[in-house]
């Protein structure tokens, strides 16, 4: 149990400023009033934007807690304390879950948007948007499993930190977030909730030390808002007056990656 609240701490920590949003919706008739976002994606003046620094506070917190961790003595023994609480609980534990669970936010902009609830973005940069975050986040997260080889739990490898699984978790939970906030903050919640249970799994799983977990949504949080940032001058650039032009573009993930090729239908009126 008190692991259980100890990792459901850091979503919320994200969600209590969500909930700020349903405040701030304008009212009419005294019902909630939810404006449509515009279909067609994001502002080109968006680009001219700096860079909103208050949105990487948590993702920041999140990384810093990691690497603290990983020096100090106190914080490491409270990971073995933690591993030893799970594995007397649940010695035989053991769920494929983790492994499709950390997709469901990203699945579900697609579901959503095929059922007709629109949200921030048009099919080509959304999916631009989601393959620039998989990318940032995997550089990232391979890159610091070569340089720290801290070893697993369950003594599988030298590649713990941070979680590959929780950082491609909360790359999609922060997509769905950002595509549905203007609609309502409960996918976002929905998603981040996807995110932390399979950050939980991975532990129950003896894949990842606590302090693995919370980088590992911290670069994925990151990657997405910066992806976020960064895609209205990589539009303005590639597809000003061209509008269905198709793009093939490589991506990269903790488990693979290849070319993907996006193009968007013009519809007919």
């Amino acid at each position: 149990m008190r692991l259980l609240l100890l990792s459901l701490a850091v979503p919320f920590l994200h969600f209590s400023s969500l909930s700020q949003t349903l405040d701030s919706l304008p009212k009419k008739d005294n019902l909630l009033y939810v404006p449509k976002p515009a279909q067609d994606s994001i502002e080109l003046k968006q680009a001219t934007h700096s860079f909103p620094i208050k949105s990487i506070i948590l993702p920041a917190a999140l990384i810093s807690y990691g690497f603290v961790a990983l020096e100090t003595k106190q914080m490491r023994g409270w990971d073995v304390g933690i591993k030893n609480e799970i594995r007397e609980d649940n010695p035989t534990f053991h769920t494929p879950v983790d492994n499709y669970l950390q997709y469901a936010p990203a699945a579900a902009v697609y579901g959503l948007n095929a059922a007709g609830i629109h949200g921030l973005n048009n099919f080509r940069d959304r999916t631009i948007i989601y393959l620039m975050a998989n990318a940032m986040m995997s550089i990232s997260v391979e890159s610091l499993k070569k340089i720290t080889k801290v070893p697993r739990p369950d003594g599988g490898g030298t590649n713990a930190f941070p979680s590959g699984h929780t950082a491609t978790a909360f790359v999609s939970a922060e997509f769905l977030r950002m595509e549905y906030k203007d609609i309502s903050p409960w996918y976002g919640i929905g998603g981040y909730a996807a995110a932390t249970a399979t950050g939980i799994l991975r532990m129950y799983n003896n894949k990842h030390w606590f302090r693995d977990i919370l980088p590992g949504a911290g670069f994925g949080i990151l990657s997405t808002r910066v992806s976020y940032w960064m895609y209205p001058a990589i539009k303005n650039h590639l597809f000003r007056d061209k509008p269905n032009a198709p793009m093939i573009m490589p991506y990269a993930e903790p488990h693979g990656g290849g070319l993907a090729m996006v193009y968007q239908f013009k519809n007919k009126v």
